[in-house]
Formats: structure tokens, C-alpha cells, sequence
């Protein structure tokens, strides 16, 4: 209860800019909740599809992981979806890649999407902290001007204490911003080097099967012109 009151007061003798840094704060929290479930839901759905959709294509039952994949919302199946449905028309290796990494490419934005923001608000938190407290040092000089020389000391000092309540709340909101921006971003940058590796992995795997079909495709037409 104690610290409680403490806090209330400390806001309270901050001044009006208490009031934005507070409100950028808490839509900072929002942001980093939003974000936290999407790439943990992200991240828990990619891995289901990886897990199921491999076996699938270590068999060479490349029909079937298609089917699975083309209703999988999770990047990862839209990965197995564009390097098969690719491989079926495509006569270079090449373009299978590039449709791959376009896919990994498409999501890799809804992943980022407003991360970056955080950046933005532990700034505007850090600048409404110090604008705070140079409003709150103008107004403090201002009235000291006019006050009785017997008071002044302690009114300048009373009044500086206030004013560096702001540039404290800002900092104290700007720092876990941008400590749970770097967390985001790491985890980011987990699951889209999880969907490259992925990538690569399902690349190889029907590469390697149409490299098998077409030597053995050969292989009968040169044992007929050898008869021939």
C-alpha cells in the first residue's frame, strides 16, 4: 500500500506530461502483448506443420503434403505449397527457389508488422520526459523570479524535484519498451530462420526426387538406343 501511495504521488507531482508518457506506456504494452501471442502462435503453428508435413516429403508422397499444405495457414505450409505446386510445371531447379524464398518473403512482413513501432514509442517516451522537465524548469525559474528572496532556494529546489519527475517516468517507461523490443525481434528472427532452413530443407527434397525421376527416365531411353 505504501509503495502505491508513493507512486500516485509521484505521478501526481510530475505534471500534465505524466499524463501522454502514461498513455504511450500502456499502448506500448498493447503493442508488446499482440505482438508476444502472434509470434508465439506463429511460431507453435509453423512447428505443427514442419512436424507433419516432413514425413510427407522424406516419402516422396509429394500429393498428399500438397493437399495438407494448401489448407495450412501457417507459413511454413505455404512454403511446401509453393516449392511443390512450382516443381510441377517448372523445368529449372532455379525457379522452385525463387518461389520459396517469394513465399518466406511474404510472410516475413505480417511477422515484423509493428514491432518497429516499439522503437518509436520508448523515444517519444524518452522526448516527453525531457520536454516535461524543461516546461517544468521554465515554470520553476519563472516563479522563483517573483517569489521573496527567503523562499527562493526552497522553491527552486522543491520545484526542480517535481520537473525530473517527468524525465524518470519516461525513462522508466522507455527502457522495458525497448527491452521487449529486442525480445520480439529476436524471437522474429527465430522463426523466419526456422522457415529459411525449412526451405531449404523442402528445396532439396524435391530437387533430389526430380533428379531421380530424370536419370531414371534416361536410363530406359539410353538401354533402347544401345538395342536400337
Amino acid at each position: 500500500m505504501e509503495f502505491l501511495n508513493t507512486l500516485l504521488r509521484f505521478f501526481q507531482n510530475g505534471g500534465p506530461f505524466m499524463y501522454p508518457i502514461a498513455l504511450v506506456l500502456v499502448i506500448g504494452i498493447v503493442l508488446i502483448v499482440e505482438r508476444w501471442v502472434f509470434l508465439s502462435r506463429a511460431k507453435l503453428a509453423n512447428r505443427r506443420a514442419y512436424g507433419q508435413v516432413l514425413p510427407m516429403m522424406q516419402q516422396r508422397n509429394f500429393a498428399a503434403a500438397l493437399k495438407f499444405s494448401q489448407g495450412e495457414k501457417a507459413p511454413m505450409g505455404q512454403i511446401v505449397a509453393a516449392g511443390i505446386s512450382t516443381a510441377q510445371h517448372a523445368r529449372k531447379d532455379e525457379n522452385i527457389a525463387m518461389a520459396i524464398e517469394e513465399s518466406i518473403l511474404e510472410a516475413v512482413p505480417r511477422l515484423e508488422k509493428r514491432t518497429n513501432y516499439l522503437a518509436t514509442l520508448a523515444n517519444i517516451a524518452t522526448l516527453l520526459g525531457l520536454l516535461g522537465t524543461i516546461i517544468g524548469l521554465i515554470a520553476a525559474f519563472t516563479a522563483v523570479a517573483n517569489a521573496d528572496p527567503s523562499e527562493k532556494a526552497s522553491m527552486l529546489s522543491s520545484s526542480i524535484s517535481v520537473a525530473m519527475n517527468t524525465t524518470a517516468f519516461g525513462l522508466i517507461s522507455a527502457i522495458p519498451l525497448l527491452l521487449a523490443y529486442s525480445m520480439l525481434q529476436n524471437k522474429t528472427n527465430e522463426i523466419i530462420d526456422s522457415l529459411e532452413m525449412a526451405g531449404v530443407k523442402f528445396l532439396n527434397l524435391i530437387t533430389l526426387t526430380r533428379g531421380q525421376k530424370a536419370e531414371g527416365t534416361a536410363r530406359p531411353a539410353a538401354k533402347a538406343g544401345a538395342m536400337a
